[in-house]
């Protein structure tokens, strides 16, 4: 027997002896202490939008980021309660807007504060659209549109894969959420 072999055997017998099933059945921890930590880790703030007209929605999230480079794919998770759920599954699109730091008012409106609904979340602002019809605002540091791909729906949210169609760079600063608050980043 060789080295690998031994390493090997021992990882195996090493494996039987974690309690696996105990760890499946363990309680699940608390919401709010995972939110608590959660908030500790800085998230690069973008606006997921979706629709068209007066079917216009989108929600602010710190969740979106890149899959695969090989095909260019996003991931994006949705609140399946929230107003922009529905509406990314029926147009089959979505586009994720990452906000520069002066885009504070922006963020704060698709996070509906104020109780900002709808496509009264798009005043104050300029919006065009790319290939695949979601709307893309002008001035966002970066957006990146996309046609979802695949759904998978698991408890609250529904984890959504989408193939990047388009891109457009700006330039600025990220608007950055940590411990409850936005803050910018800047590398100089």
């Amino acid at each position: 027997m060789n080295d690998k072999t031994e390493t090997l055997m021992t990882i195996v017998q090493n494996a039987g002896s974690f309690p696996l099933d105990d760890a499946i059945r363990a309680p699940h921890a608390d919401a709010a202490a995972v939110k608590r930590a959660m908030r500790s880790m800085a998230g690069g703030v973008s606006v997921i939008t979706a629709g068209r007209g007066d079917e216009r929605t989108g929600a602010t999230v710190t969740s979106a980021t890149a899959l695969s480079m090989d095909p260019p794919t996003m991931i994006v998770n949705i609140n399946k309660s929230s107003s922009t759920w529905p509406v990314i599954s029926r147009y089959g699109h979505f586009c994720v807007n990452i906000l520069a730091e002066d885009h504070q008012d922006v963020a704060n409106r698709f996070a509906g504060i104020g109780g900002v609904k709808g496509t009264a979340r798009y005043e104050g602002a300029r919006w065009t659209t790319l290939v695949s019809g979601a709307p893309v605002l002008s001035e966002a540091l970066a957006a990146i549109d996309c046609e979802v791909e695949e759904i998978i729906e698991r408890h609250s949210h529904a984890i959504i894969l989408g193939r990047a169609l388009a891109t457009i760079s700006g330039a600025g600063q990220s608007l950055i959420y940590a411990n409850g608050a936005y803050r910018s980043f800047s590398l100089d």
